[in-house]
């Protein structure tokens, strides 16, 4: 162990331990969940850190010699680092300041050794910010990333998936369904093509977020009027952060609006928890259309991929659409929770940022990886029954709507009334009880027209 001091006094340190004092009382402040801050959070808490330098390099309020050695400490930041040396607690102090001192204390301790000089975390890393911008603006940048990078290609790639599926399955007529009871017939193309646009609606929306998310309050520092921090600030941090990240943030038009609210957090955990509904309803329609094999509907057989039972031999379940529910559950509780969070934002400052933005981080992880698992492992190798399919669409006795404008719905209702009861084909019935020939009501009640009228 070895003595650290901060403005509260001295704190033992592990040798080992590249963070300081502050750090050390976050540790033993907080110990609550053991778990700490996402790696992505962290990761833009560091990229933040590096812009700030150089944009306080180039306004001058940084010497240049200070800056590159923090850049660099950033670049150099290894993976078991990153897994080590930031441990603080996710429920720690509302405004993120443990993780945010954690994370100047690393780099002020890495940016001192390569200097061979002292680099204060607060002086040096921290200058012309605090952990009230940088704690939100690192929300909106993990998220973001994660957004762009994770979760809108791993929605893509489902929905390419579902797409390539449908038109494989175009010829595929079925039995609709309303209310769990057969419906007008329709084809697998088509059922899977509401799943589809489902998806790309969750896209839009996301994709309309994240304007909104992009617009950082970094150079507000404590509670927006940017004290501390030098005019221009904001606009060249954003112009360093978007070099490091091949990306376009900008800065907030309103940093009060920006530190005090978690209004874009909310939204975009709104638009989180639509996607997850979407992916449950998807799921659902699996596991019904998966049903049986013999005493459900076992129109389609899902990829079988481990035993479903310690007791019943043979039996195989729909475990993947089962898991994704379970995640897409979970991700509408984060929104529960960020929704609370998100009205927390008492006169200037919200002070539930570190649990905003976990849980939107987890549920931007969860959505992408669900979204692939549903590709991959049941929508891409799903096999069709075409034997369960035709039966019952061929004796469905909705399918005597077709006859509404010839013989009247009244009529039509009696046919389907005798049809149900005698168990018999609707054709058969209808040719007993109109006019029409048997040719004629064929091609009325073809399915496949049906599904196409």
């Amino acid at each position: 162990m070895r003595k650290e001091s901060d403005s509260f006094g001295e704190m033992q340190v592990p040798d080992d331990a590249l963070y300081g004092a502050q750090t050390a009382r976050a540790l033993d402040n907080f110990r609550i969940s053991g778990e700490p801050m996402p790696t992505a959070f962290i990761q833009a808490c560091l990229n933040i850190k590096a812009a700030a330098a150089e944009a306080n390099a180039g306004l001058g309020t940084l010497d240049t010699d200070i800056a590159k050695a923090i850049v660099d400490s950033v670049n150099e930041i290894s993976a078991e680092q990153l897994e080590r040396q930031f441990p603080v607690d996710v429920y720690q102090t509302g405004s993120g300041t443990s993780t945010n001192m954690n994370v100047n204390e690393v780099l002020a301790h890495l940016a001192s050794e390569r200097l061979g000089k002292t680099v204060s975390p607060n002086d040096h890393i921290n200058a012309s910010q605090s952990s009230n911008d940088t704690i939100p603006t690192a929300i909106q940048v993990s998220a973001a990333l994660a957004v762009e990078g994770q979760v809108m290609p791993a929605i893509t790639a489902l929905r390419d998936t579902i797409d390539e599926r449908g038109r494989e399955l175009a010829d595929v007529v079925k039995t609709g369904r309303t209310h769990l009871m057969d419906a007008m017939p329709m084809t697998l193309e088509q059922e899977f093509s509401a799943w589809s646009e489902a998806l790309s609606a969750s896209q839009r929306r996301l994709q309309q977020c994240l304007s909104r998310l992009k617009a950082l309050p970094q150079g507000g520092t404590a509670i927006g009027t940017g004290i501390n921090a030098p005019h221009g600030f904001a606009d060249q941090f954003c112009f360093h952060l978007n070099q490091r990240l091949q990306d376009d943030f900008c800065p907030h038009n309103n940093a009060f609006y920006g530190i005090s609210t978690q209004d874009v957090s909310l939204e975009l955990s709104s638009q989180l928890k639509g996607l997850a509904t979407t992916l449950i309803k998807i799921s659902n329609d699996l596991r019904w259309m998966n049903s049986g094999p013999l005493a459900g509907l076992m129109e389609i057989e899902l990829p079988a991929l481990q035993p479903g039972s310690s007791i019943m031999p043979g039996k195989v379940n729909p475990v993947i659409p089962e898991a994704v529910i379970m995640a897409a559950y979970q991700v509408i509780g984060f929104d529960t929770a960020i929704t609370l969070g998100a009205q927390s934002g008492n006169f200037q400052l919200n002070v539930t940022l570190p649990l905003i933005g976990r849980n939107l981080l987890q549920g931007c992880r969860l959505m992408t990886a669900s979204c692939e698992h549903l590709a991959e492992k049941a929508i891409a190798g799903l096999k069709v029954n075409e034997s369960s399919i035709a039966d019952p669409l061929h004796r469905n006795p909705i399918l005597v709507t077709a006859l509404n404008p010839v013989v009247g719905y009244l009529k039509a209702a009696d046919i389907a009334k005798k049809a149900y009861k005698e168990q018999r084909p609707v054709l058969d019935v209808a040719e007993e009880m109109t006019d029409l020939s048997r040719d004629e009501l064929k091609d009325l009640l073809d399915p496949a027209k049906l599904a196409r009228p």
